[in-house]
């Protein structure tokens, strides 16, 4: 980002960019941060946007060839367009000898680093991946929100908002201009606004339905599973998330067992650095064992749906039930 930011202050633009990763905000900021900065604004002569799979490579090279209408340069923007996980020869070949006053910038959430296409950006212009950010740059970022709305918010305040909301930028502003808008009379955002107001995240459901089953509290995990299907929740996501849960708390037993590194967790799990504490307490509740019999149980479960052996509404009530059950006491 830092290369990305230093281009916009200076005004000496790569004549290709290539913006990529899964956090959808920066990539949507940045997109049109270069658009505002590179073509004046209401300028459809020589602004032109693509957007989804359908885009056809030798229309875009086609208006590339054109000459900018009374402007320095001719911008085109493609989002979503999966040329960088398909085969897109033309284009590639054409990134090589591009006029000099045509610009172009790709916004994709997967690419493929060995296509033709990602070499020649990287020959020609700038690649840039945008990665959902850690826990110390989310609460920097959410109190400088809240100090521009002049009210205040502890940083223990902040990470407990962060926690509920999850750690998708996008969602976090939705959420902050909810609670700025809750706590107009008030300049202090405490935690009971933010659970007054903030919606949990499914995933953070998730996680207490798990915490639920390894204290065998049966009617608390069933409660938040009828929680979820009265927010209109499919089951079959619901078993989705659950099992991907048990799968991520198998690793993270086996990794600990191994003494890898927190670090090394958090990538090889896929979650967020500041989420491996919480996973690891969570995994100390069950055995190896357990979590293996429990994941397979889960893929079983989703196969009885599939097949038409069973409800989806009752057969993940029917997992829960089983593995929220208390073992009888060997007397």
């Amino acid at each position: 980002m830092k290369s990305l930011n230093e281009d916009l202050k200076t005004g000496q633009f790569k004549q290709i960019y290539l913006l990529y990763g899964e956090e959808a905000y920066l990539k949507k900021q940045y997109r049109d941060r270069f658009v505002k900065a590179m073509v004046s604004e209401g300028d459809t002569m020589n602004y032109a946007y693509y957007e989804g799979k359908n885009t056809n490579p030798r229309e875009v090279i086609d208006l590339a060839e054109t000459m900018p209408f009374f402007a320095e340069r001719r911008l085109i923007v493609m989002e979503n367009t999966g040329f960088f996980k398909s085969s897109v020869p033309e284009l590639a070949e054409y990134l090589k000898e591009i006029p000099q006053t045509s610009f172009l910038i790709f916004v994709e959430e997967e690419i493929d680093k060995r296509s033709k296409l990602y070499k020649a950006v990287k020959d020609r212009g700038r690649i840039v991946e945008l990665k959902r950010q850690d826990e110390k740059t989310l609460v920097r970022w959410i109190l400088g929100m809240v100090k521009k709305e002049n009210q205040n918010m502890t940083e223990s305040a902040a990470r407990y908002f962060l926690d509920k909301v999850g750690n998708d930028m996008e969602n976090i502003q939705k959420e902050l201009e909810k609670l700025f808008c809750y706590c107009l009379n008030h300049t202090e955002i405490t935690v009971a606004d933010i659970d007054a107001i903030c919606t949990t995240q499914i995933t953070n459901h998730i996680f207490d339905m798990v915490d639920a089953v390894a204290n065998k509290e049966q009617k608390k995990a069933l409660d938040y599973y009828y929680d979820l299907l009265t927010l209109k929740e499919p089951p079959m996501r619901i078993l989705y998330l659950l099992t991907r849960q048990f799968r991520i708390l198998m690793e993270i037993k086996e990794m600990e067992k191994q003494g890898t590194p927190s670090k090394e967790m958090a990538s090889k799990a896929g979650i967020m650095p500041f989420l491996v504490g919480k996973y690891r307490t969570q995994a100390q509740a069950f055995s190896a064992k357990e979590l293996r019999q429990i994941v397979e149980a889960g893929v079983q479960t989703e196969e009885n749906v599939k097949t038409g052996r069973m409800g989806d509404v009752l057969s993940v009530e029917l997992f829960l039930v089983q593995y929220s059950r208390k073992k009888p006491k060997v007397s």
